[in-house]
């Protein structure tokens, strides 16, 4: 069996993937590269979802590439415009030469006596197993498990006679024309679907069992507006509207910290200015305080202007069953529904569901740690990209790749051929990495299989992009932790 060979082994055609690959052309760091991508097309979680309506969740200047202007003033983007934003990166670097479609990465195994990473991957199409090998790896997958979307068991769902959908196995024929639809959930997806099916059902519900904080701004930034009318170039624009929104986004979340009850006065303030004094406010009155859970963003007030217009509403309670005509709720409410989309949230895992080995010994990621968020203790070589839960995906992922660079690249200067890094017993924390500041219910349900989150620096994660930005882009490289190291190993390129 012929054996591939690269430098770097990046598993993911995403964000994250077709960020650092970008990276490594940007910082001339010299290695080659592959990337693994098991779907047909590049842009990972924007290639997979097809529900109406689907958009981003954080302002698309911040979202972005901080090498690559977002061009636009859409302050959120629709689904298909960020993966053709994340392919035209990739084309412009030269990358999508690199990406190996169709393709599912099983198993790496790191050998510490030739420094190099063997990789199995599967060729979905034809069930064959190819070989790779690399001096390192990127997981950058994020932490989506693709195949199987999180779906509660729900009693009596067998005797419902319509449809039942979840949002990421979304069903392209889907008919809901005229339809009444119930939408279980009541997160980013629940609020995107609410205003975009409105026009098209007889009525949608948006069943929650308990509310989530809500935040409006406008479709269009008017600043970024602004500067496209005074001819502000673009990347200077573009600059200039990613620190301040980086700001924005530093400010609610510290706020939400330091002083809840002004964050949630705040934020149910802007709420009851848009719905008026016909819907209730307990709907949108969490019983957790600001960034307990992830904020949602709703455009243009778009999910206020549905509910007014009588064609949606919103029912807190609980499910006490489906039945054959639709949902019944433990208040004793049955609401009728043809089509039952349970937006109820998503399972997690790491690398893909790929197994790691290092020296035959499989890697636990749940008993791992990560050093400055990146690199998983007792795991030489390898990077993981993990964004923030409290601000946008990129930003961190950036980071994360920029680090990876100049790793690389101090190695090469100094003839180093093997990174590693190791933490102490008293450097791992019970918790899971994405536990600390968060209690939305994917994160628990993450506990299990997610890295645990450190007691210290440069073990602990903060989700802080200025710390980040400090630590990741110009700190001290090698600090007594990360050390560098020779192996003799073939280092041929592919």
């Amino acid at each position: 069996m012929t054996t591939r060979h690269v430098d770097v082994l990046i598993i993911g055609a995403g964000l994250s993937g077709i960020g650092t690959a970008c990276q490594l052309v940007r910082e001339q760091t010299g290695r080659s590269f592959a990337i693994i991508e098991r779907r047909d097309n590049v842009g990972g979680t924007w290639d997979l979802f097809k529900y109406p309506g689907i958009r981003s969740d954080s302002d698309m200047l911040t979202f972005g590439f901080g090498f690559r202007p977002w061009i636009g003033t859409k302050i959120l983007a629709d689904g298909p415009s960020i993966r053709n934003y994340i392919e035209d990166t990739a084309r412009e670097y030269g990358v999508l030469d690199h990406i190996h479609f169709g393709r599912r990465g099983v198993r790496a195994s790191f050998d510490s006596t030739t420094g190099l990473w063997t990789g199995e991957v599967l060729d979905e199409r034809t069930g064959e197993i190819e070989t790779w090998s690399a001096n390192f790896l990127v997981g950058a997958t994020g932490y989506y498990d693709y195949d199987r979307g999180y779906q509660p068991t729900f009693p009596g769902a067998a005797d419902f006679t319509g449809q039942i959908v979840h949002p990421q196995h979304w069903p392209e024929d889907l008919d809901y024309q005229g339809k009444k639809v119930v939408v279980i959930g009541s997160g980013a997806t629940a609020i995107t679907l609410i205003p975009a099916m409105a026009d098209a059902v007889e009525h949608i519900t948006m069943l929650q069992r308990s509310p989530t904080y809500i935040q409006t701004l406008p479709s269009n930034d008017p600043v970024a507006i602004t500067m496209r009318t005074a001819r502000v170039p673009e990347k200077i624009a573009y600059r200039i509207g990613r620190a301040r929104n980086i700001a924005l986004q530093r400010a609610s979340f510290q706020l939400s910290r330091t002083n809840p009850e002004l964050a949630k006065k705040l934020f149910l303030n802007q709420v009851r200015l848009q719905v008026g004094d016909k819907i209730d406010m307990r709907h949108f009155t969490p019983g957790y305080n600001p960034w307990d859970q992830r904020l949602c963003v709703v455009p243009n007030g778009d999910l206020f202007k549905a509910l007014k217009s009588g064609k949606a509403d919103i029912v807190t309670d609980r499910i006490a069953k489906f039945t054959e005509k639709g949902v019944l709720t433990e208040s004793g409410q049955e609401l009728e529904a043809d089509i039952i989309v349970t937006a109820t949230g998503l399972n997690v895992q790491i690398v893909g569901g790929a197994e790691l080995v290092v020296d035959g010994v499989p890697v636990d990621p749940h008993g791992s740690v990560l050093y400055k968020g990146v690199l998983i203790s007792g795991v030489p070589n390898a990077m993981i990209i993990l964004g923030y839960t409290n601000a946008s995906w990129t930003l961190k992922a950036d980071l994360a790749a920029t680090y990876f660079c100049r790793v690389l690249n101090a190695m090469r200067d100094g003839g180093y051929s093997r990174f590693s890094v190791r933490a102490g017993a008293d450097d791992i924390a019970e918790e899971s990495v994405m536990g600390g500041d968060l209690t939305s219910g994917y994160i628990k349900r993450g506990d299990g299989v997610m890295p645990r989150q450190g007691r210290r620096s440069p073990w602990k994660v903060v989700n802080n992009y200025y710390r980040d930005r400090a630590l990741l882009g110009k700190g001290e490289l090698l600090d007594g932790v990360l050390t560098f190291d020779r192996v003799a190993a073939p280092t041929s390129r592919g």
